[in-house]
């Protein structure tokens, strides 16, 4: 058995279009998976497509809302037709909103949880019959280092990214006799859209992170791909429940 062979494997990635998850979904393909895009942006998803089927996998493009349910089931639905099943969930999609958290209204807080938080249970609770009906599956969800460290500027986000991290634990408490493992990365700071965004909001912020992290730049999308591989391919079959900071040693750093 080849450890991080995924030949004949179909990985849904949400938010898969861009960032992050179109730097997990180009490493899960480059392994042989069959590549679900499932976003709601129906352009970038058809550009993100292009880009996965060039690497000679099956790629397909779903138009998918993780805050509706039966948008969210018709998702595995779809993909199953499309692709004859699903083997792995990489739960990415998310989305934040930067402001002091006295001045949120309660619809803002309501939004990101509901993205951040009942989405990526959503999609989990979607995809568990296919994976029961499979002999077992990989999870993956996308914490943050918010997940540990508080950020004034996004006291919804930090919560949805700690609440992430224990439901993963508890997912993966309660799917083991499934044979399911469901894992968490903590993304560090990533040079992604939304980070671009953070960025122009806080002039220092570049600096700060470039000083904070021992190797001395940003992280890009493909750093996320190689802990990605790792736990959705059999090399992590012993491994569930857990929080992998991927962030060039930032958490690890005091300055």
């Amino acid at each position: 058995m080849e450890l991080f062979d995924l030949h004949g494997k179909v990985a849904i990635v949400t938010g898969g279009n861009g960032g992050i998850g179109l730097g997990i979904a180009r490493g899960l393909a480059q392994a042989g998976a069959d590549i679900v895009v499932a976003s709601r942006n129906a352009e970038k998803t058809r550009a993100a497509v292009e880009q996965l089927s060039g690497l000679g996998v099956r790629a397909v493009g779903l138009q998918a809302d993780v805050t509706e349910g039966p948008q969210i089931q018709k998702m595995v639905s779809d993909s199953v037709d499309a692709l004859g099943g699903v083997d792995i969930l990489v739960a990415n999609a998310g989305m934040s909103i930067r402001k002091r958290p006295e001045t949120y209204s309660i619809d803002e807080w309501s939004t990101v949880i509901t993205t951040n938080l009942t989405g990526v249970f959503a999609c989990c609770h979607a995809v568990y019959p296919q994976f029961k009906t499979r002999g077992g599956g990989k999870i993956l969800t996308i914490g943050s280092m918010s997940s540990i460290f508080g950020m004034e500027m996004a006291a919804p986000y930090s919560a949805t990214k700690g609440a992430v991290v224990q439901l993963t634990r508890s997912l993966a408490s309660a799917w083991a006799r499934d044979n399911i493992q469901v894992n968490c990365i903590l993304p560090g700071w990533i040079d992604t859209d939304l980070t671009q965004g953070a960025r122009r909001a806080m002039p220092r912020l570049d600096e700060s992170v470039v000083d904070r992290t021992p190797q001395k730049r940003w992280g890009r999308p493909e750093d996320l791909a190689g802990a990605a591989l790792f736990y959705c391919s059999a090399a992590s079959d012993f491994i569930t429940g857990t929080a992998l900071p991927v962030d060039g040693g930032f958490s690890s750093s005091m300055f």
